[in-house]
């Protein structure tokens, strides 16, 4: 080697360049990741369950563990003959031959098909023996009615003096709007995220002029007559033995010249199928303590580490965490380490088959715990004892997508072995996630809202919207209803205004709007 290559071999340029050139390949690692990671979310599957192709490989895998799936159960059978006519079979909801399917509650209106043999010359040699029907779903356009309260006045006459029957009273002093009309801007704009400019478009449309500043003070005073129905719901919700809770940010209030805050909903879910989403300006700790400062059971949550520094001064508190979060960290690393990652996929996805089994079967209280212990468990030790495996391979760089999932994992490894040790604890936090999906679409159609107390209204109605779907509550209904009642129920009985309740005491024979009864 001549002097001068000597000399470049020992250059510091050469050695800095290759440091340079070594960051310089991580970062395309992790971008590829990156790319990777948004083309399987934009193209790829949006369940999150695991489909093992063949079940042997996923015995195989566990059998290298130390491990082995439970035996499947046989079902019970029994010999059922039967007749059938051939054609296009339809579901058991099915009201017509064309296969439209709706419940007793949509009406239905008659049209008679003109037939010209019934109206001819030959009219007389026609009889009607039978109806065909065939069924179509039509729509009308919105449509508004101003209900117009005739009063008489009467005299009366031994004293000649005058007298008027009294108009029913509105929902609150002065409103021109009927609670029908209350209750369906509410559902249009939080439970199927039409913005009020566009309610106010269709209004117009329709012939009725009101600013959009009467429609925006309409939703706010009726949202504060619910406040104490959400306050009762969340005091409910906070007595329960397990509770789930999330963030998810949005934003609120002006910031500055173009720019707005960034709050966050907290959303608790009770073990009643309650949701209420609590408010707070920032995501640090400090709304935690304040809000489950009471709180003593089990918290169900993700890996954010507010709440497991929460947890760890509260002993009468017991963390647990959501399998779906640690699974979504493997997905993750997909690009990197797609073996690996199909293993892990495929011990947890042994987790979820056996939830699956235990919702099959029904099982609850001890039947559902013992399954747990019997098949769960073993299962759960084979991941992590896969997981502190994969730790110690030398290859692996502390950078890498693969390294974090596994360290993601062994972290929370006691944490997430809570359900395995009481039955009423989920495996997962998804039913909360699917519950707060409402806060995301509200960002997509209203965007912001220009304050803070409009974000913490937000809050109010979204709480008893989404407890009102999960326990098969009409929204309309219960909105028209409660707005009615609110004011005159007993305070001290305002629990059983929340759609749990409501839904047991009233649902059978709700209030109704005077528009039910006009003619």
């Amino acid at each position: 080697m001549s002097s001068a290559q000597t000399a470049i071999a020992t250059s510091p340029t050469v050695t800095l360049t290759r440091a340079d050139y070594d960051a310089l390949q991580q970062q395309i690692q992790s971008l590829k990741n990156q790319l990777a990671w948004f083309k399987r979310q934009l193209f790829g599957a949006t369940s999150e369950k695991r489909l093992v192709p063949d079940p042997a490989i996923q015995a195989d895998l566990l059998a290298a563990l130390g491990e082995s799936l439970p035996a499947p159960t046989k079902p019970q059978s029994e010999k059922i003959t039967y007749e059938r006519r051939k054609g296009k079979r339809r579901g058991e909801d099915c009201l017509t031959e064309q296969g439209l399917r709706f419940d007793p509650t949509v009406p239905v209106e008659i049209i008679d098909v003109a037939v010209p043999e019934l109206s001819g010359p030959q009219a007389d040699e026609y009889r009607v023996i039978d109806h065909k029907v065939t069924h179509r779903l039509a729509q009308r356009p919105g449509s508004y009615v101003v209900l117009a309260y005739r009063q008489p006045v009467l005299k009366h006459l031994p004293s000649q003096t005058l007298k008027s029957a009294t108009a029913p009273t509105a929902v609150f002093e002065g409103a021109l709007a009927d609670v029908s009309l209350l209750a369906g801007m509410l559902v249009d704009k939080f439970a199927y995220h039409l913005p009020l400019y566009r309610q106010h478009q269709r209004l117009r449309d329709a012939g009725i002029h009101l600013s959009r500043t009467t429609l925006t003070h309409y939703v706010q005073r009726a949202i504060e007559l619910l406040r104490p129905i959400h306050d009762a719901q969340l005091e409910h919700i906070l007595r329960s033995r397990v509770l789930a809770m999330d963030e998810t940010p949005h934003k609120a209030g002006r910031k500055g010249r173009g720019k707005l805050r960034q709050i966050w909903y907290w959303p608790l879910y009770g073990e009643t199928d309650e949701v209420c989403f609590t408010y707070s300006a920032s995501r640090g700790r400090q709304h935690i303590d304040a809000l489950l400062k009471d709180f003593a059971g089990t918290l169900l949550s993700d890996g954010y580490a507010a709440y497991e520094r929460f947890t760890a001064q509260r002993p009468e508190v017991t963390h647990a965490q959501c399998w779906a979060h640690t699974r979504r960290a493997f997905e993750r690393a997909q690009g990197s380490e797609p073996q690996a990652v199909d293993e892990a996929l495929a011990l947890i996805g042994t987790l979820y088959q056996h939830e699956a089994e235990i919702r099959k079967r029904e099982l609850t209280d001890q039947a559902k715990l013992d399954y747990r212990i019997r098949h769960s468990l073993p299962a759960a030790q084979a991941f992590f004892g896969w997981v502190h495996r994969q730790r110690n391979r030398v290859d692996l760089l502390s950078s890498d997508l693969f390294a974090k999932a596994l360290v993601y994992a062994a972290e929370r490894e006691a944490a997430l072995k809570i359900f395995l040790s009481d039955p009423v604890v989920p495996i997962d936090t998804n039913h909360l996630e699917r519950a707060l999906r409402v806060i995301p679409m509200g960002r997509r159609n209203w965007l912001f809202n220009w304050s803070e107390a409009g974000a913490r209204d937000v809050g109010v109605i979204q709480s008893l919207l989404v407890t009102c779907r999960l326990h098969g509550v009409d929204l309309y209904t219960y909105l028209v209803d409660v707005l009615q009642r609110v004011s005159r129920h007993p305070a001290r009985a305002v629990e059983q205004l929340t759609p749990r309740c409501w839904k047991e005491r009233f649902a059978a024979h709700p209030l109704r709007s005077d528009l039910d009864h006009a003619h």
